[in-house]
């Protein structure tokens, strides 16, 4: 018989149990004479249990106990740690970027799986991209904690009244599960941190939950949705209902009415941001029939289109048998992965194939502070009591026996231990970034120091010398080279007219720049004296700190 071959696509909840319920299967079934290849590929070679990642950001629960390998989750998978670059339903094929060797990889294949779930909308919002910090994956979790205790940091030897609002105001844009739980578990962590730094008091720190909708938590219940409003509100966290997140820049994040569509600024150098959410674009890019985004499938989780072609999870429409549409949780995307793996294994045999109906067991969120919310079967809990449920229900869902002992003695040692508030710098600082300024947010002002180089990709500059405008900047210009060749001080202030996007250099690329690219010197030479000549042609003051 002919080998074939299963190709999962998704490191999520829906992929890897999907991988996994396929291989069990297949071990039981040896006897039935199927020869069949299971492929997963995830960018990632673990699983991460993303109820969890709070509590990395709190210190509650080490890093690597919220994440269980995929090897052991699923013995016996082919695993490629790749990034996809083309799904091909009519070739029957996926197209897999490079690895080590610089060399992509097409794989055939007989059934396909995509479970790819939904990614962070950056291009939705501007300025998200370069400077929101996303909370989805292990990465960002760390990144988040890493960046807070930064800001503490820089806060207690601060003297600027302003910038010190600034770094301990923290925005969490998305009043869902994510978010919701991600400010309370922020809020608790800093409490605690703040008693390390005699300079900063709880009073001095602001928390900001953004949420589009007229409540928060719109998945559970309204008696327990107002439940957990009043006690975040108690606790001091300012929740702002029927706003949602406009624009965000490396010192505010601008909020907007959803009625009177007044904008609003907050000052803070942390935005975290959970919404909004879109589809990979490569799924997109196939033929597809899809919903919103999400691949409409039957109750059986195969393709409406595409015979052969399977989905479940974040990125399916997958009917639940209740009238409606599952949502994306992992409960229903752990079921669904059985029903796939059963009847894709059905089609190989020509056996009858099931229907997927599940109506959910309940919803938990964690409100930090032994807090929690809970909508089990029907029953609704709320307090210390829910707060035992959230986390007995949790560590029975995570994967791995090992991983569930592992955050068991975590929860037991943070009753009797301090919260760590050490900072490891695992996030490398981009060399080339992309950089956002809101309307009349200044970019650097004369006498600092001039430590990037920037470029114009869209938006418009003033330049002002002394506090007088001398001219204005942008689309295709550089500003602050000659800052940089001269080891001076910036001699002027840059100010957005407009909203405007930047990609900026720091000093010592644009110095190898200057030093090994031929023709890089004489161009910025160029530059320069263009500038000057345009200078004073309009009679008007060199700027020796920007030129365009």
């Amino acid at each position: 018989m002919e080998k074939k071959r299963i190709i999962i696509l998704g490191g999520g909840f829906g992929g890897v149990y999907t991988a996994s319920e396929l291989v069990r299967r297949l071990k039981r079934f040896h006897k039935a004479n199927l020869d069949v290849e299971v492929i997963l590929v995830s960018e990632e070679n673990y699983i991460t249990f993303q109820p969890l990642l709070p509590e990395v950001v709190s210190g509650a629960v080490e890093q690597l106990h919220v994440i269980s390998p995929i090897r052991r989750t699923a013995p016996g998978v082919v695993l490629y740690t790749r990034q996809i670059e083309k799904i091909d339903v009519v070739n029957k094929a996926v197209q897999l970027a490079p690895g080590r060797v610089p060399r992509s990889e097409t794989l055939k294949y007989d059934h396909l799986v995509i479970a790819l779930g939904n990614q962070l909308a950056h291009n939705m919002v501007p300025g998200m991209y370069e400077h929101a910090i996303p909370f989805k994956y292990l990465g960002d979790a760390l990144r988040l904690r890493n960046h807070i205790v930064q800001m503490l940091e820089e806060a207690s030897v601060c003297t600027d009244e302003e910038e010190r609002e600034r770094l301990l105001t923290f925005v969490v844009a998305g009043g869902g599960f994510s978010g919701v739980e991600c400010i309370a578990e922020m809020d608790d962590f800093l409490k605690k941190a703040v008693r390390s730094f005699p300079r900063i008091t709880r009073n001095d720190l602001r928390m900001v939950l953004v949420q589009s909708a007229d409540r928060i938590l719109p998945e559970m219940k309204e008696s327990l949705a107002t439940y957990a409003d009043k006690l975040l509100r108690r606790r001091g966290i300012n929740i702002v209902l029927e706003h949602r997140l406009h624009e965000v820049s490396a010192d505010r994040a601008i909020i907007l009415c959803k009625e009177t569509k007044q904008p609003v600024t907050i000052p803070s150098r942390t935005v975290v941001a959970t919404v909004p959410t879109e589809p990979h674009q490569v799924i997109l890019d196939t033929p597809l029939e899809c919903e919103r985004g999400r691949i409409l499938v039957s109750d059986e989780m195969e393709s409406t289109s595409h015979p052969g072609v399977w989905s479940l999870g974040d990125c399916a429409a997958v009917p639940s048998g209740e009238g409606y549409y599952s949502p994306p949780t992992a409960q229903y995307a752990v079921r669904q992965a059985v029903i796939c793996a059963e009847n894709i294994l059905a089609t190989l045999q020509a056996k009858p194939r099931k229907r997927f109906k599940f109506a959910g067991l309940g919803k938990l969120a964690s409100l930090g502070a032994r807090c929690a919310v809970a909508e089990v079967v029907g029953f609704t809990f709320s307090g210390f009591i829910a707060w035992v449920m959230w986390r007995a229900i949790y560590v029975g869902k995570m994967p791995g026996f090992d991983r569930k002992i592992r955050v068991f003695l975590d929860w037991l040692k943070d009753f009797f231990l301090p919260r760590d508030i050490t900072q490891l710098n695992v996030h490398n600082e981009q060399q080339v970034r992309r950089e956002h300024l809101a309307a009349g947010q200044t970019l650097f002002h004369q006498g600092d120091f001039g430590d990037r180089l920037y470029f114009v990709a869209k938006g418009k500059l003033e330049i002002e010398v002394d506090g007088r405008l001398v001219n204005t900047t942008g689309e295709g210009d550089v500003i602050g080279e000659m800052a940089l060749l001269s080891h001076n001080a910036r001699s002027a202030t840059v100010r957005a007219v407009e909203s405007t996007d930047l990609v900026s250099l720091p000093r010592d690329a644009f110095d190898s720049i200057i030093q090994y690219v031929p023709g890089a010197a004489e161009a910025m030479a160029e530059i320069h004296r263009q500038r000057m000549q345009q200078n004073a042609d309009e009679e008007a003051p060199v700027d020796n700190s920007v030129q365009s």
